[in-house]
């Protein structure tokens, strides 16, 4: 006795009718999909519809019409019913992503939103570490304003190098091993920048 694989009791259950014989005439040993049928029905009238249009008409004017109202449509409603998208058959596959294209993409408390509202959103924060996680992060912050740092640091204030351009005015960089010290405020004024460094200082050997 040979064994056969289930993947899936949907493949089980998943029953397709099927005509297997017309009258005395016998069909594919298979069976022919009733789903196939449709679609090639389905096909058919809309043959007959587009040679009715005159627009396509002109267009099927050239083609035999064995070839518009037969062997087309039979062999596109074939590949139809063989066609499956996600395991789904071609029409509700169609129309699941009709739905998607003319529905709604908005939803609030479940509900489709079928027009635009305004709502309410707040203003941009700006988040500046004050060295509380226990290791400073690097920033640089330009004035007019106040700064408060909650670190142990070692603080250098810069001169000015060239006239019109200044790298930075003050800069705070951190003490290994120090604990975070007592909060203090540096107002910085118009045009001066602070820069926030990771690494301990170490001043140049003259």
């Amino acid at each position: 006795m040979s064994e056969i694989e289930v993947r899936s009791y949907r493949a089980v259950f998943a029953l397709e009718r099927r005509v297997y014989q017309v009258d005395t005439l016998r069909l594919n040993p298979a069976g022919v999909p009733m789903l196939g049928l449709a679609y090639c029905a389905a096909l058919v009238l809309l043959a007959l519809l587009a040679r009715a249009v005159p627009g396509s008409s002109i267009l099927l004017a050239p083609l035999p019409w064995y070839l518009v109202d037969l062997v087309a449509p039979v062999g596109v409603g074939a590949l139809l019913a063989m066609l499956r998208i996600e395991g789904r058959p071609f029409h509700l596959a169609a129309a699941g992503l009709l739905r998607l294209a003319i529905g709604p993409r908005r939803f609030r408390r479940l509900t489709p939103l079928r027009r635009r509202r305004a709502t309410w959103q707040p203003p941009p924060v700006l988040l500046i570490p004050d060295g509380s996680e226990g290791r400073p992060r690097a920033l640089r912050y330009r004035g007019p304003g106040a700064v408060r740092v909650s670190f142990a640091h070692d603080r250098v204030e810069w001169p000015r190098a060239l006239i019109g351009w200044r790298r930075r005015d003050v800069s705070l960089h951190p003490v290994a091993g120090a604990r975070p010290a007592r909060p203090i405020a540096l107002e910085l004024a118009e045009g001066r920048s602070l820069v926030v460094a990771t690494r301990p200082y170490r001043p140049r050997r003259q």
